[in-house]
């Protein structure tokens, strides 16, 4: 079930080259960073990009530890990551993606001339095509 709200345990290990930014419960979400104010900001992008990916795919989302059951090294600290999903969702998927096309020379030449924004047209006939009346 989607949740709005995520709040996980993030493990902040610190070295000469920067910090590193890892999620005990969730395998492969990663990140790094300089400071601490980018290690905050880097591990918030992490996380919600880890769980939108699972939410997506249907995976079965892991509760968070407890802070006080993980195990930290000299270097570490567990840090809590807070995440607001419906930001999240709307970021990823209004982000624009970039298409390459064909179109006849004619008609880029002609297009051109007239300033029309060739992606102002595609999203408006691609929004027609599919029926879609409202932003999405």
């Amino acid at each position: 079930m989607k949740k709005d709200r995520y709040i996980y345990p993030a493990i902040f290990d610190y070295a000469d080259d920067g910090i590193s930014i890892s999620f005990p419960d969730l395998p492969g979400c990663f990140s790094c960073a300089n400071t601490n104010e980018e290690a905050i900001s880097m591990a918030r992008e992490a996380l919600g990009l880890h769980l939108y990916s699972m939410e997506e795919d249907n995976d079965i989302i892991p509760e968070p530890s407890s802070v006080n059951k993980i195990s930290l090294e000299p270097n570490q600290v567990v840090v809590l990551v807070e995440v607001i999903m419906p930001v999240m969702r709307e970021a990823i998927e209004n982000y624009s993606v970039k298409k390459t096309l064909s179109i006849p020379q004619w008609l880029n030449k002609l297009a051109t001339e007239n300033n029309i924004n060739f992606s102002q047209v595609l999203q408006k006939a691609l929004k027609e095509q599919l029926g879609i009346k409202e932003r999405h």
